[in-house]
């Protein structure tokens, strides 16, 4: 492997590889503990610029009904109109707007994420963890990140109360992301 911060190397097309690649998130539970689930079903890709980070773009597009929280009557209720409403909304996207090197292993990656009827910009700040050519001759990079949104905005509002007092569900969650992209050839 390969954590070299001559970024000329890279430049190129890559494809997310779903299966090395994780797009998860966390909420806070009944205030005391958190849950934590992914999304099993995405496809995306990015163009890194080498000479120019801020010529790089990324875009993904997550299927909602493959949240996976490891609880089925969680995640049905997730499914539902009470959150990502995904029989309207099938799809969560992300389109990057900017890219922004913000040190010699971390980019900042600005985009339009849209959850069911919503759009807003948000920025995450991912740290390159190195390529490799695996064993079947493909160029990968790796790359983590993660940002903190409410999910009010994004018209994810229900919640129940609790008897001691504050919510089921924390309004701030975290999206988290470990990405593995092989080059186009």
């Amino acid at each position: 492997m390969t954590t070299t911060t001559d970024f000329t190397q890279l430049t190129g097309d890559y494809t997310i590889d779903a299966s090395h690649t994780r797009i998860g998130f966390v909420a806070r539970h009944a205030m005391v503990t958190k849950v934590r689930g992914a999304f099993n079903e995405f496809d995306g890709g990015f163009h890194i610029d080498g000479e120019d980070p801020s010529r790089s773009t990324a875009k993904v597009v997550i299927k909602a009904a493959s949240i996976d929280t490891r609880n089925e009557q969680r995640d049905g209720h997730l499914r539902t109109n009470d959150f990502l409403e995904i029989e309207t909304y099938p799809e969560i996207t992300f389109v990057s707007t900017s890219v922004e090197q913000i040190d010699e292993t971390t980019f900042r990656v600005t985009g339009d994420l849209t959850i069911k009827d919503v759009t807003r910009p948000v920025s995450v700040d991912f740290d390159y963890h190195g390529s490799a050519v695996d064993p079947f001759g493909n160029a990968r990079v790796g790359f983590e990140g993660s940002v903190v949104i409410n999910r009010k905005d994004f018209n994810v509002t229900w919640n129940a109360p609790l008897e001691a007092g504050g919510v089921l569900v924390s309004e701030k969650v975290t999206l988290e992301f470990e990405v593995s992209a092989i080059k186009s050839a």
